[in-house]
Formats: C-alpha cells, structure tokens, sequence
C-alpha cells in the first residue's frame, strides 16, 4: 500500500503519531496553497495556521476509496478553507491610509469630469495631489468591489451571461492549480539546461532534434537528459 494510504489509514483508526507524520509531510503543501493569497492583507503565517486547520480537515474527512491522490484531495480543500476566512473575514483588508488615498483620487477625478467631461488621466490626478501615479493605482485597485459571481456582465436576446458562467469549471481549478504547485517543486531539482529541455519538449512540443539543434548539443545528448531529467521529476515527486 502507498505509504500516504498506509498512515492515512492509522490516522483513521486513531493513530496519533500516523495523522502528526502526515500533517508534516504535507507542510510544503500549505505553504505553496498560501503563496496563492497574497497581497491580501493578511500576514502568510496567519493563512498557514488556517491552510493547517483545513489540513487536518482533510486527513479527518479522505476516504480511502477516493481514487485520487491524497494532495489532489487536500490542496482544494486547503485554498476553500483560506477563502472562507477571508470572506467571513470581509475578504480584503484595505489600510486606512489607501482607503483615504482612494477618496482623494475618486473625489479629484469627479471634479475634473465635473469641469471638463473628460475622464483625467493617473498621471494628471497625480500632479494635482503630489502623489506618485503607482500609490494612487495602488489606493484604486485595493478598493475595488469585489464583484458577484451572479452579477449580469452581458445581456443579449434575453440571455444574460453572469460572471458565473465565464468561471472555469471547478475540478479545472483544482487541477490547474495542483498541477502548477506539483511541477514547479518537481523543476525546482533540474539544472537549467534540464529545465530548458523539459520546457522545449512539453510546454513548445518541440522534437528532439529541434532542441539538439538550438542548444548545440547531439540528439542522444537530449534524449538522455530528458530522460534522466524525468527520472528526477519522478523521485522528487515520490
């Protein structure tokens, strides 16, 4: 049995020791889901102490049957409990002085359309108020509604589109986001010339003799390293 079914399986059963191993192991896996959420105005050893507790959540609720990997099941779970906190946190925390500096910046804005009727550009907001155009960019975009997924973004012969609809689905999410945070780890052991020849060969699908051509070097030469390369990915992964 794989090793993370075994101790999930004594975890289960009531095995202290089996359910502290895994919540270690899986450390990395928080950590990675927490990268995610920043610049939200939270500290990131806050939303790694709630990316634990969803966890410890997972481990309490897998099912052995899932025929899907532990961290397939864990990192969704992980980045749901982080989202729930931030929305019953009020989901972004915006600073007084932003909040303050984007009033400034809509009032002078109005002003200006109120006295000429045309939108100002940053730049001339800026000069007017002796700030530098990325703080006042800043105090905007920390201050944007944040938007309902039910909200009507296109209305045409009596079907409206709701930003709902333009999500990805769900499980693409979750894959997208697994995928990413597994291949980045896996890439992190290869030297650059490894890592160059994986990203030719699976990311621009070019041929073998096309990389040996580009990087000066003959085709069982990039052959062998994408081999070994893999072989790499393979145990960093395991």
């Amino acid at each position: 049995m794989d090793k993370t079914l075994e101790l999930l399986k004594l975890a289960k059963e009531g095995n202290q020791d089996a359910k502290e191993q895994l919540i270690t192991e899986n450390l990395r896996l928080v950590w990675a889901v927490v990268r995610r959420f920043n610049a939200r105005g939270y500290e990131p050893e806050d939303l790694y102490q709630i990316g634990c507790i969803g966890l410890i959540k997972c481990i309490d609720k897998f099912d052995l049957s899932y025929q899907v990997k532990f961290s397939t099941y864990a990192v969704p779970m992980i980045s749901g409990e982080i989202k729930r906190f931030l929305r019953d946190d009020g989901m972004l925390k915006v600073s007084r002085t932003l909040k303050e500096t984007a009033y400034k910046v809509n009032r002078t804005k109005e002003e200006i359309i109120n006295r000429t009727g045309k939108e100002p550009r940053i730049d001339e907001v800026a000069e007017i108020l002796g700030m530098d155009k990325e703080e006042i960019v800043a105090s905007l975009e920390a201050n944007v509604e944040v938007e309902s997924i039910h909200k009507t973004i296109y209305q045409g012969e009596g079907n409206a589109i709701c930003l709902m609809d333009k999500l990805a689905d769900e499980k693409d999410e979750k894959e997208e986001v697994l995928n990413k945070i597994m291949i980045e780890d896996m890439l992190a052991g290869l030297d650059e010339t490894e890592k160059n020849i994986i990203r030719m060969r699976y990311y621009e699908n070019k041929t073998q003799s096309e990389i040996s051509n580009m990087i000066g070097i003959s085709q069982v030469q990039v052959s062998r390293m994408e081999k070994r390369s893999l072989m790499k990915m393979r145990e960093k992964y395991l």
